[in-house]
């Protein structure tokens, strides 16, 4: 197998912290978004959308999407699932990477995209909309902070993928100066935890 990356995408990089958790290692070429490698023909004619991470499997197929790849591994290698076990557990799981996906790292990625220098001539910015996304990404974190009151872990008693896309969402709002602070202890020390874990330098 081969992922498509790129160094510094959130997208990316919950995939390379997903395959760090599972001890699973892979071949890797990088696709930098930053010269617009990923616009280039030949890249386009695997993923069409241009978008990363993206893997190719053995066979020649590919997979496109995040999450889709971090299930593809969990069903195909050895370990412990961190998608859940049994019914209840996996949509529990889901529930909360779904929670972490829109009500976090979608809104941070729309304030990036829309106050960034980095998208000046990429994409047409509004900065109001962006400032408007900022907000509301600060308040979903403290909505988060709330529900991680006396829980380690934001879907159950060990670490899953939730975990990972929450981490990846609150690092990620850096960019645009988005961080978790002192008025919101409980995701301040989850941040801290999953930052500490090896799988965050991947």
């Amino acid at each position: 197998m081969k992922l498509y990356d790129d160094a510094r995408a959130p997208n990316p990089r919950r995939v390379r912290m997903f395959l760090a958790e599972r001890g699973v290692t892979v071949d890797r070429e990088m696709v930098d978004i930053g010269t617009k490698a990923n616009t280039d023909p030949s890249y386009l004619a695997k993923n069409p959308l241009g978008l990363l991470p993206l893997l190719e499997l053995d066979d020649g197929r590919f997979l496109r999407e995040s999450i889709a790849i971090c299930r593809y591994i969990d069903e195909t290698t050895e370990g412990p699932s961190l998608f859940g076990v049994g019914a209840f557990e996996r949509a529990i799981v889901e529930q909360w990477n779904r929670h972490a996906e829109l009500e976090v790292l979608f809104p941070v990625a729309q304030a990036f995209q829309n106050t960034s220098p980095f998208w000046v001539g990429r994409r047409e910015q509004v900065p109001a909309f962006g400032e408007v996304a900022r907000q509301v990404a600060l308040s979903r974190m403290a909505w988060f902070d709330r529900e991680l009151e006396g829980r380690e872990f934001i879907a159950g008693e060990s670490l899953t993928v939730a975990d990972i896309t929450l981490y990846v969402a609150v690092d990620f709002g850096r960019v645009v100066k988005i961080r978790v602070d002192d008025s919101m202890p409980n995701l301040a020390r989850h941040y801290r935890a999953m930052g500490e874990r090896p799988s965050a330098r991947a």
